[in-house]
């Protein structure tokens, strides 16, 4: 796991880009022993401009005004202990940021970064979900807006597209990229008793009439029939 940074590190990353109306996302890069690794920051702004900042990642001066000028940084959510690397940078620059992690990951979260609570109500418009098989180690959101659900998760689907070389067919390998959504294997081993927990869970939000997109921390955003991908990602667990 690598270690989280001690600073305000800014690593190679795109433009803040908005997902509907109170939504903002940037995918940035990582080096891992894979070269390149992709990974996306999503932020969500509730009614009374409070934002929830998932997957934090360290920006530019320039994007992270950007930010500011969004809403107020309130919510942090570290969706999984292996997304913290920007967790006590995040609660460095915004003491008074409110930290969030599912249960089953707030003890390796809490190592770097005090945790304040393992839920939270967000109101309506913003639902915290600990993902079912996941042995509590997997946050995700449920955001409503006008244009429907866009739902927010972690690891448990990968969609990273244009991978090329060595490091691509090891992506692709591990299901983390290809041409069409999976589920990463390491995600499988990790949640193989809770398998069918986590596809019933896949399956109820397909269901939702509502879905309009998935948002994931590594790949690009699915919003052509996003039900149907969620289905066959059930199908793929089972």
């Amino acid at each position: 796991m690598t270690a989280p940074y001690k600073d305000w590190t800014v690593q190679p990353h795109g433009p803040l880009d908005p997902i509907g109306e109170d939504m903002l996302t940037v995918v940035g890069t990582i080096r891992m022993p894979l070269g390149e690794f992709p990974r996306r920051m999503t932020i969500v702004r509730l009614g009374d401009g409070r934002l929830i900042i998932y997957s934090a990642i360290a920006l530019e001066e320039e994007q992270m005004a950007e930010l500011e000028a969004f809403g107020t940084p309130t919510f942090l959510v570290v969706p999984s202990e292996r997304h913290r690397l920007d967790a006590p940078a995040f609660k460095d620059r915004y003491p008074d940021l409110f930290v969030l992690a599912p249960s089953g990951a707030r003890a390796t979260v809490g190592e770097v970064v005090p945790v304040d609570a393992e839920t939270a109500d967000f109101g309506d418009s913003v639902k915290w979900v600990e993902v079912p098989g996941t042995n509590g180690t997997e946050a995700a959101l449920e955001v409503k807006s006008s244009d429907g659900l866009t739902l927010v998760v972690n690891e448990i689907v990968g969609a990273i597209h244009h991978a090329g070389g060595v490091r691509g067919w090891l992506l692709r390998l591990m299901g983390f990229a290809g041409d069409e959504p999976h589920v990463p294997a390491p995600v499988k081993v990790a949640f193989s008793k809770g398998r069918a927990d986590l596809a019933a869970q896949m399956v109820a939000w397909a269901e939702r009439p509502d879905l309009k997109r998935i948002v994931m921390s590594h790949g690009d955003i699915i919003a052509e029939d996003p039900a149907g991908v969620l289905r066959k990602l059930a199908i793929e667990l089972s």
